[in-house]
């Protein structure tokens, strides 16, 4: 009966079946594909017109993709070239309220201060792609950088650690 079960165990371990070759696994390929939704020129330049107001806010875009599929949940990182700084107030608050006329009556104005010196980034630092890999941040120059060209970095790290990031420009008109 040992003779037996020592076959069969035999058999079972090693013999009559042929041998599998395992394939190699690719590695999954991360990717972001940038859209800032702006012109670009023949220099590979993006070109932002800013508004008449004090800052001009613009959305970047983009779609992260694992293996050509949509990645959810990726942090991209963002970088700008530019920045300002707040003069020594930040605004201010004035308080109303309504008469029995329907007129609005202004009792006091309050000014937000203590804010002089301090630097104000011109984009977003961080975003996380959503369900459909779609990415976002925003862009806010300032009239002062009419006419100057920022330097955006987008970067984000992939499956194996690695730091993949892309750099472009965007031309302020």
């Amino acid at each position: 009966m040992k003779v037996i079960t020592s076959s069969l165990l035999f058999l079972l371990l090693f013999g009559c079946s042929d041998s599998v070759a395992f394939e190699p696994v690719e590695p999954d390929v991360i990717r972001v594909e940038l859209n800032p939704r702006l012109n670009v020129d023949d220099n590979g330049y993006y070109h932002l017109e800013l508004s008449d107001n004090w800052q001009t806010l613009h959305r970047l875009s983009g779609t992260a993709y694992i293996n050509d599929v949509p990645l959810e949940v990726l942090r991209v990182n963002w970088e700008s070239s530019h920045y300002w700084y707040l003069g020594d107030t930040l605004g201010y608050i004035v308080n109303r309220y309504l008469t029995d006329d329907g007129i609005y009556v202004s009792v006091d104005t309050s000014y937000v201060v203590g804010f002089n010196g301090m630097e104000v980034p011109t984009i977003n630092p961080a975003s996380y792609s959503n369900s459909d890999g779609e990415v976002n941040t925003m862009i806010a120059p300032v009239q002062s950088m009419v006419g100057d060209t920022m330097t955006i970095r987008m970067y984000f790290w992939n499956n194996k650690y690695e730091i993949i990031d892309e750099v472009f420009y965007i031309v302020l008109n």
